[in-house]
């Protein structure tokens, strides 16, 4: 069923490549910190007025956008949708001083689109314009979620509680990704990304002079090892099968350079691929970081907070993203990219229905677009936009010809 459409998508697609990379250096230029995304909330429904899709903003800076199918059947006589899919696109941006050297850098001062929001919200936005000249043959209804604070993993159970998934049967979402080739786009079935959790180790000293350490503890010299000894749990406590990764990310101890702090903490996060190991690393950091504390006369206090969960394609939308990208983009196109220990708050929408999200290839080193995700310096072939856009709007008709 997706060739049904696929040379009219290529075709609609084409023209609106230039405008697709004007959206995302405009957005780019105008970054906002999650749950502060107003001007971008603003700027995206000045393009669904333009489109005539209704749209409602929800969540503070969400909003949520309908695509009225206007083929006969789509709605019942109670007005109820035959078939409703969503699409979705994060917005918001990081606390990053962009260091790129282009004429579309951010203007707003340490806030950066360091993780390719601004591509999605671009890409998304083609989508729409595609599927608005494809309406009169919409059997159903399309849901449009543009979804704030993704960054503070929030975002999305914002959405969810505001009623983005009701009556909702199936799910997509894309990220653009610097670990995949432009021009190619993963989109496999099963897990794609892990399990996101994170610690706080409070570590507790006796104060001393910094010429006397023999009459105090030293909390700094404790953390210092911590930070060291964590990372036995990943070189020797777990199956090098299994994939983990801990990160000490912030380590604070001390106020004078001659005072031997008595107090420090450290903060980081976990992250794990199987279930299992998200229940069990936690117990075994707490216990190295107990255990270390006790030997050097000082105490611990680790503190867990759970995360996003892992996130896992459902088979059946993972090969109907598949079939869009062989046929807009060729069988090439398709990466065998793994999947990442990075996370996403797209799992909360899979925790609740069928769906997929895929990887959107950006990385071209001959054009500098090699740095990763959250990097003062990332940045990407924009050639790969159009791409996003044609497969989010294939995959949501081809959906819906299927489910008529």
């Amino acid at each position: 069923m997706t060739h049904d459409y696929a040379q009219k998508v290529r075709t609609l697609g084409a023209a609106l490549e230039d405008k697709i990379i004007e959206w995302r250096r405009y957005y780019h230029a105008h970054p906002e910190l999650s749950l502060h995304e107003f001007s971008t909330c603003d700027q995206i429904e000045r393009e669904l007025d333009a489109l005539g899709f209704e749209h409602k903003r929800v969540a503070k800076t969400g909003i949520i956008a309908t695509i009225r199918g206007g083929a006969p059947g789509s709605y019942s006589s109670s007005g109820m949708p035959c078939t409703r899919i969503a699409l979705r696109a994060d917005i918001d941006a990081l606390p990053v001083e962009e260091q790129n050297k282009v004429s579309y850098v951010s203007q707003n001062k340490g806030v950066m689109h360091a993780c390719g929001h601004d591509c999605h919200i671009a890409m998304m936005l083609g989508a729409l314009h595609i599927l608005k000249a494809c309406q009169s043959a919409i059997k159903g209804e399309i849901r449009v979620i543009f979804q704030p604070a993704e960054e503070i993993s929030d975002g999305a159970q914002m959405m969810i509680d505001a009623g983005a998934l009701e009556g909702v049967s199936a799910i997509y979402g894309a990220h653009i990704w610097s670990e995949v080739q432009a021009g190619t786009i993963s989109c496999a079935p099963g897990q794609r990304m892990a399990h996101t959790d994170w610690f706080r180790i409070d570590i507790e000293g006796v104060s001393a002079h910094g010429s006397m350490p023999h009459k105090g503890v030293d909390a700094l010299v404790v953390g210092a090892e911590m930070v060291t000894g964590l990372q036995v749990l990943v070189s020797r406590d777990v199956s090098p099968f299994e994939p983990v990764v801990v990160t000490v990310g912030e380590f604070h101890s001390g106020t004078a350079r001659n005072i031997m702090a008595g107090s420090a903490y450290l903060t980081g996060t976990i992250r794990t691929w199987s279930k299992q190991l998200r229940t069990e690393v936690p117990k075994r950091l707490k216990r190295i970081a107990t255990d270390i504390a006790d030997s050097f006369g000082a105490t611990a206090r680790f503190t867990y907070e759970e995360g996003n969960p892992g996130l896992s394609n459902t088979p059946e939308e993972a090969k109907r993203c598949e079939r869009a990208v062989r046929a807009l983009l060729g069988d090439a196109a398709v990466s065998d990219y793994r999947g990442t220990l990075s996370g996403e708050d797209f799992a909360y929408y899979l925790e609740h229905v069928p769906g997929v999200f895929a990887f959107i290839g950006a990385r071209n080193e001959e054009i500098g677009a090699r740095y990763p995700q959250h990097s003062c310096f990332y940045t990407i072939d924009e050639s790969a936009l159009v791409g996003g856009s044609m497969v989010a709007a294939l995959w949501a008709l081809d959906y819906l010809q299927e489910h008529a």
